[in-house]
């Protein structure tokens, strides 16, 4: 007797959905930040952390960012080179630095966000009110839950 094959919906398949919809979403802002502000996606992802946290070091804006090793040494140097970001040496670890935007990094910070908060606005722009709060509590609870079933946070956690 045959056994059916398992079969994966895709398109119903919530982390396909969110990896495919975060992908076209940034790709849209990154063209907007790139042909503007010669900014990357990394970049942008950078700047934006450093904005709300000045002085993390790089594994840490790594992690908030979820940007590999490779992909946020790239975006610190580009950023540093382009007089936008600054490291500071960590005086109680003289091998860590403390990442802080220039004031030129500042300045393309504060013209992106009007840029970003319309995007946001215009994604969102079929939602009511109500439902824009639900989103957002469904997004922490998937946040969560997938904190839960993170290898990393499963071993931080024992």
């Amino acid at each position: 007797m045959k056994k059916d094959k398992a079969h994966l919906n895709l398109q119903r398949f919530l982390p396909y959905r969110l990896t495919k919809l975060s992908g076209i979403i940034s790709r849209s802002l990154a063209q907007r930040y790139s042909d503007q502000f010669d900014l990357t996606i990394q970049e942008w992802r950078i700047v934006a952390i450093l904005g709300e946290r000045p002085g993390l070091t790089a594994r840490e804006v790594g992690e908030l960012s979820s940007l590999d090793k490779v992909n946020m040494s790239r975006a610190i140097d580009r950023l540093e080179k382009a007089g936008r970001l600054e490291r500071k040496v960590i005086a109680r670890d003289r091998r860590s630095f403390a990442l802080h935007l220039t004031n030129k990094g500042e300045e393309v910070l504060q013209q992106i966000i009007p840029l970003a908060e319309d995007y946001e606005a215009n994604l969102l722009s079929s939602f009511s009110e109500a439902e824009i709060e639900v989103l957002d509590r469904f997004l922490n609870q998937l946040d969560n839950s997938a904190d839960m079933l993170s290898p990393v946070t499963k071993k931080a956690a024992e």
